[in-house]
């Protein structure tokens, strides 16, 4: 290249580089292509050309070019992050990862490639790894609020939801208008049940952001958890309008409509999910709560393990004290007065956070506990009342089991499931002869069971007779009981004790 061709490519460049600093990136576009054909090799141009084509939403295009810009020049750190940053947006997080860490290879005090590294982590599936990740990135630039903000979505995630909090609000501390760092905390707080609190927090991230669909649908669930529909309705409304295929939105406004009792709209929204990709097992299930489909036979697992992994850390207090919780100490005292004897081998199939294991561990000699929620068996875990803690799905769970255990007990439990044949089947295998089978349902009438509006199932007691009698149980015990209060009005559930023949 002659020095009158170099000159104006480094003119062009300088003036490109000025432009894209002052985000206008298609005239910055413009002359980068420029200088490509003056000298279709020049670094930067080839970089930073791609990195516009990364801000534009191309990722491919910013993959290629940002790789002829390595093939010119591979030792520089920046190119390498923003090739693996292409690399993530376009769903290849192993080579993203691996992008990353050529960059810290040649930087090792490179915040940005250290966090870059952590979200191709989490995509990965590895949060823990992702923490460490975040973490190295904050020792090199503690007020690094990006990597505060993605620390506090992995701990959300992980459903350590006041160390999302923190780690937010850490964020805040740092950028006060990061639209992100609001939104997690948002998210955080609802988790926490700290309700009004995230309707502000998603409100900041809206301000922020304005056209952001997520944080509007974000907003919806805090505004329905409070009981405030009609603002909750306005929030997904807005949602989809600027996302219309956003299926979460529309599932939420349905769950929304449902609670208002216009059961038609519901149907429509839960449709209206369906068609935009939501899981059709969810749908069906919703479907099924307003009476407009088959009722399965049983909640779908993820929908209940999310579920309870979310209500994990407020779940004794918020049945205890808010829903007059009593079931617990209603099935200890039948226990007593039919089993009536120390020394078993019991198992707490669907134990949750562990309210029954204080009454259980007075006359158990061994105590297994059985959730599919992970977080709800931690909070279980420190108690230390149980021998051993499962995270499985109570069926799976009882296939293994054959002849071992004295007493099973279920409370509260059959609510998430149908079809209860499968459970029966496997507690009479788990069971000893002339082991005991203690549980509640809620009381039904009509069908065997059905899907209430509440997303739980009632059961009636000749459906349960039969299936008794059809796995060779003896019933000893069918009791009412007041299970807990619902919108401030007692629910009918029944107690019942069986006995395995020998």
């Amino acid at each position: 290249m002659n020095g009158s061709h170099s000159a104006l490519t480094a003119s062009f460049l300088q003036q490109a580089v000025a432009l894209h600093q002052q985000g206008l990136l298609e005239p910055a576009q413009a002359l980068y292509r420029q200088v490509l054909e003056l000298d279709p090799a020049q670094f930067d141009a080839l970089h930073l050309l791609g990195v516009i084509a990364r801000q534009s939403g191309d990722a491919q295009t910013a993959i290629a070019l940002i790789s002829q810009a390595i093939a010119v020049d591979a030792s520089q750190a920046k190119t390498h992050c923003n090739l693996g940053v292409a690399l993530l947006d376009s769903g290849r997080a192993d080579e993203a990862l691996a992008s990353h860490d050529r960059a810290i290879a040649l930087q090792a005090d490179y915040a940005m490639a250290w966090s870059n590294r952590g979200n191709a982590l989490r995509k990965l599936g590895r949060p823990d790894e992702a923490l460490l990740s975040y973490q190295r990135a904050l020792d090199i630039q503690p007020k690094y609020a990006e990597a505060h903000c993605n620390r506090a979505i992995v701990l959300q995630d992980l459903g350590r939801y006041l160390n999302a909090l923190g780690a937010a609000e850490n964020a805040l501390h740092i950028h006060d208008r990061n639209a992100d760092a609001w939104f997690a905390r948002g998210n955080a707080l609802h988790c926490l049940r700290l309700l009004p609190e995230a309707v502000e927090s998603f409100d900041r991230a809206i301000h922020l952001r304005p056209r952001w669909a997520e944080a509007y649908s974000g907003q919806g669930a805090a505004l329905q958890r409070l009981g405030e529909f009609g603002a909750a309705l306005d929030s997904y409304d807005r949602a989809l309008e600027l996302k219309p295929d956003y299926a979460l939105a529309h599932y939420h406004r349905g769950n929304t409509l449902r609670s208002m009792g216009r059961n038609d709209d519901a149907v429509a929204a839960y449709r209206a999910a369906l068609a935009h990709g939501d899981n059709p097992e969810t749908i069906a299930f919703a479907l099924a709560s307003v009476g407009a489909g088959d009722t399965p036979a049983a909640l779908p697992a993820e929908y209940v393990r999310s579920l309870f992994d979310q209500y994990a850390n407020h779940f004794d207090q918020h049945l205890v004290e808010v829903l007059d919780y009593q079931t617990p100490a209603y099935l200890d005292g039948l226990i007593r007065r039919t089993v009536g004897t120390a020394g078993l081998d019991t198992l707490d199939l669907g134990c949750g956070t562990g309210l029954c294991g204080p009454y259980l561990k007075a006359y158990s000699r061994s105590l297994y506990g059985v959730d599919l929620s992970q977080q709800m068996l931690d909070k279980a875990a420190m108690r230390d009342l149980y021998d051993q803690l499962a995270c499985d799905d109570v069926v799976a769970w009882l296939d293994g089991q054959r002849q071992a255990w004295d007493l099973a007990v279920a409370a509260d439990v059959f609510v998430y499931i149908g079809d209860l044949a499968p459970v029966f089947n496997g507690v009479r295998g788990a069971l000893l002869p002339g082991g005991h089978f203690c549980f509640t349902v809620e009381a039904g009438d009509g069908a065997d069971y059905v899907l209430r509006p509440s997303n739980r199932y009632a059961h009636t007691l000749p459906y349960i007779k039969r299936l008794a009698a059809a796995h060779g149980f003896d019933i000893l015990a069918a009791e009412p009981l007041s299970a807990r209060q619902e919108n401030g009005a007692p629910i009918a559930a029944l107690a019942m004790m069986l006995r395995k023949a020998t």
